[in-house]
């Protein structure tokens, strides 16, 4: 089989910041190799991060992750390099290591094969002979090789130590059972061997299995740190979409409110320039008559001055000025303006919040089909389970626990934790209802549905809309076509949506869930033909 030596040379596995063989080598994305420790250093010395080699510039400090393939290589090319030279030191010193010699070759020592706990002796195997023929060596108790073997005997009572104390938790031979360690619990050593052994594999497994497990959760931590730096930039998006909204609703106020009053300024002035014009008039009307009264008062001639005062032009029409204020305020016109400013940035901000928050809802669409194991007879369900009207003719179906003796239905697929989104089309509808209902829903008596327990629902019924199994009335701006519903199970909470307009219809919250829940559906009664449009449960869109 080739080895590490013969696939790759040293040059190929040496890092070239260090130029030693890698140690938890790291790819770059240029493709360049290096140990995380000498790329980690070079970058934190150097301001530009770049590869060493090609100096490709790199924008930003990527995720460092162990090559595990050119790691086991790196690995393996070591160990062979260490064996190597074991060998070439054990050649140089004759035996090699950990090896056992015979105590009895004189010359050259030969491998021991077997060793004697009577006579603290190793043997080959020429000199083992003489425990396999003689009587007396026959009952000599022989072990496979080992070193220092006075260690394996009692220092008490030079005996092989073949026993374990369990009281004392110490090795023993067969005389201290009757001294020291009488009626203590002892058990041959190799059972003790046995048993321990078998427990430290158990606490291996354990430790690998801890291991393994904190494997795990570092990498859910590093999964759970990517999905939320994914949505701490959906969120950074979102509010730069609804902020960059409200700027631009902002600017248009202001647009319109100087427009506003740069208008009046302008009806001001032309006002004032009407008056000037009529002021003018008059002052030149009034100039003319003050010349002939001027000129009339200057005649002495008492006879002409009487001829001629009857023919005097009377005083010209003049209007009032007193009351008359050219003045306009713009205070009322401000306050007004940013009242009606601020209202239409609430509901501006509203609206906008509502579309972000029923986008991110999409990204938990879950395909909801129609379970007909749970339809009323007299429901119509599509054959491919998305869409459920009322008939007027009761189908021979058979009846279940599961089905429901009221124009109700349920979706296939339950739900017992996360968050989930469906949409529903109820457009041309005048009677429905629509919502989520428990597994222990009673499906026999609609009158027993009294509480958001089992049913968690809003209906359009009489032209109002309501919550299912509630007095509350639901004031709508508009009729909705389609109806988002989103559920985040843990917290309990079920909303409603409109999903043209992305206003929030209403939201039950404080559910608490304790079993699965389903998506449910009624499209109500069917009275001459005024409720045949189906509810239909449609795809859910995430742009």
């Amino acid at each position: 089989m080739a080895t590490a030596n013969s696939l790759l040379s040293e040059d190929q596995l040496l890092c070239s910041i260090c130029l030693d063989v890698f140690t938890d080598p790291v790819t770059i994305p240029c493709g360049h190799n290096f140990c995380k420790s000498c790329i980690t250093q070079h970058w934190t010395v150097n301001v530009h991060i770049q590869c060493p080699m090609c100096k490709e510039p790199l924008s930003r400090r990527p995720e460092l992750r162990v090559n595990t393939f050119i790691s086991e290589i790196a690995g393996q090319f070591r160990l062979s390099a260490q064996h190597e030279a074991s060998s070439s030191s054990s050649m140089h010193h004759g035996d090699k290591a950990g090896e056992v010699l015979c105590d009895v070759c004189t010359e050259t020592k030969l491998k021991a094969v077997k060793s004697c706990l009577v006579c603290l002796t190793s043997y080959c195997e020429t000199h083992l002979e003489s425990h396999h023929g003689t009587p007396g060596l026959k009952r000599h108790q022989l072990m496979g090789p080992v070193k220092n073997l006075e260690d394996r005997l009692c220092k008490k009572h030079d005996r092989p130590l073949e026993l374990f104390c369990q009281t004392d938790q110490v090795c023993v031979c067969h005389f201290c059972t009757e001294s020291n360690h009488w009626r203590h619990a002892t058990i041959p050593l190799i059972e003790e061997y046995q048993q321990q052994k078998a427990k430290l594999q158990k606490t291996e497994t354990e430790i690998h299995q801890m291991i393994e497990e904190r494997r795990l959760k570092m990498d859910q931590i590093r999964e759970s740190v990517k999905l939320s730096k994914e949505e701490a930039d959906r969120e950074t998006a979102a509010s730069v979409q609804v902020f960059t909204a409200l700027i631009q609703s902002v600017e248009r106020g202001l647009a319109q409110l100087t427009h506003m009053i740069e208008e009046k300024q302008k009806s001001t002035e032309e006002q004032a320039e009407g008056f000037i014009k009529e002021l003018e008039e008059e002052i030149c009307e009034l100039m003319k008559r003050s010349s002939e009264v001027e000129q009339l008062s200057h005649t002495e001639d008492q006879l002409l001055f009487l001829q001629s005062f009857p023919s005097l032009n009377p005083a010209p029409p003049t209007k009032d000025w007193t009351e008359v204020r050219v003045h306009s305020s713009y205070e009322v016109t401000v306050r007004r303006a940013v009242a009606q400013l601020e209202e239409t940035l609430r509901e501006e901000a509203k609206k906008l919040c509502a579309e972000v928050e029923l986008k991110g809802f999409r990204r938990f669409a879950v395909d909801v089909t129609l379970d007909p194991d749970t339809a009323n007879p007299y429901l119509i369900l599509s054959e491919d389970g998305k869409q459920v009207s009322h008939g007027d003719i009761k189908q021979k179906i058979p009846d279940s626990p599961e089905r429901f003796s009221y124009y109700s239905v349920l979706g296939k697929q339950g739900f017992s934790s996360g968050r989930l989104y469906y949409e529903v089309q109820v457009k041309d509808k005048i009677d429905w209802t629509v919502g989520v209902a428990t597994e222990s829903i009673n499906r026999k008596d609609s009158f027993k549905i009294i509480t958001k327990k089992h049913l968690c629902a809003i209906c359009f019924r009489r032209a109002k809309y309501q919550v299912v199994a509630s007095t509350n009335h639901i004031s709508l701006k508009s009729k909705p076509e389609k109806v988002g519903v989103f559920v985040n199970y843990e917290e309990g909470l079920v909303s409603f949506y409109d999903v043209h307009t992305a206003a929030l219809i209403y939201s039950f919250t404080g559910c608490n869930f304790t079993e699965r829940i389903f998506p449910y559906f009624n499209p109500r009664h069917n009275v001459d033909g005024e409720n045949s449009s189906p509810l239909i449960i449609c795809p859910v869109t995430t742009q």
